[in-house]
């Protein structure tokens, strides 16, 4: 009788631990936010919080209609099919870097501070199979470059 009660002591308070250990990974302290970084040599020099759009209404509505954006934040697209996207600024109050990277993630160009409303499209000419919009200007000052090859923290 004794080692039956220990034995359902022992096992809910093994459920009681485990609980709290998925509570406290879902509260934040495990779970990364999605992010992108660039560097060269191993060393980061920059890195993004983004929101990924990995459908195609996500993709559609972007960052249309948004009133700020912080600068180290962005928005990262995520296609299906490496192509030459296009991309313009329809409803788009702010000024935009948009960096342009294959399916290694290898910067293949950069579209710097887009005109907000634009409804030109804007590209770099080869296939790309993610796209990172930053603040305009921010590619720049980061030293963000073709060739760079950016690293992804918590997107899928």
């Amino acid at each position: 009788m004794k080692e039956e009660l220990m034995e359902r002591r022992f096992g809910w308070a093994s459920l009681l631990v485990a609980f709290c250990t998925l509570l406290v990974g879902a509260q934040g302290g495990c779970a990364r936010a999605p992010s992108v970084s660039f560097g060269g040599s191993g060393e980061i020099h920059s890195s993004f919080r983004v929101d990924v759009a990995d459908t195609f209404e996500k993709r559609r509505w972007g960052l249309m209609y948004r009133h700020d954006l912080g600068t180290d934040e962005g928005m990262l697209f995520v296609f299906p099919d490496e192509k030459n996207h296009l991309f313009w600024m329809k409803n788009t109050l702010l000024s935009l870097d948009i960096i342009f990277m294959d399916r290694r993630r290898r910067v293949v160009g950069i579209v710097r501070n887009t005109v907000p409303f634009s409804t030109r499209s804007v590209g770099v000419g080869a296939p790309s199979k993610f796209v990172l919009e930053i603040r305009g200007g921010l590619a720049r000052l980061h030293g963000v470059a073709v060739n760079d090859v950016a690293r992804f923290e918590g997107i899928p």
